[in-house]
């Protein structure tokens, strides 16, 4: 049993580490989809994974049409602001994947609606000046809803 977290062309290392951290605790495989906005190899990535990285399952993608090809079929949520429903009305099941898109413009447009019907996002304030949350921060609370509905399966 395991959820999938896709990160989608990231740019900033320590939203990656953090994620990572995340998905060795809970048993969670991330997917990076290139191009990265860093190396795998940088030291801030590392330490926001700090000694986690061993135990992190990762599986990195050339490109959006790469991942598609090879789960396309797949049962698919993409975390957006402009996702037509709340996260937490999702009904999330084992093996999904949770997509989110570049820290600066998210998923690509064009992407999201050719999957309007899967496009959840998070709840914000309509008098706020920020445009979404924090990219490791939003993959958290909808992993953790995702792992909730799921009766938080192998962990303790």
């Amino acid at each position: 049993m395991s959820l999938n977290i896709v990160f989608v062309q990231p740019e900033i290392p320590p939203n990656t580490g953090n994620i990572a951290r995340t998905c060795a605790a809970t048993d969670t495989k991330l997917h990076l989809v290139k191009p990265l906005g860093f190396s795998i190899d940088d030291k801030h990535l590392k330490r926001a994974g700090l000694d986690y990285w061993p135990y992190v399952d990762l599986e990195i993608h050339e490109s959006l049409e790469s991942f598609m090809e090879k789960y396309g079929h797949k049962r698919l949520w993409l975390a957006t602001t402009r996702g037509g429903q709340i996260y937490t009305a999702a009904s999330f099941e084992d093996e999904d994947f949770i997509l989110f898109g570049r820290e600066t413009k998210g998923l690509p447009a064009d992407f999201i609606s050719r999957h309007e019907d899967r496009a959840i996002r998070i709840p914000m304030s309509e008098n706020t000046r920020s445009r979404s949350f924090n990219l490791a921060n939003s993959a958290n609370i909808i992993l953790f809803e995702a792992l909730r509905q799921l009766g938080f399966p192998g962990l303790k």
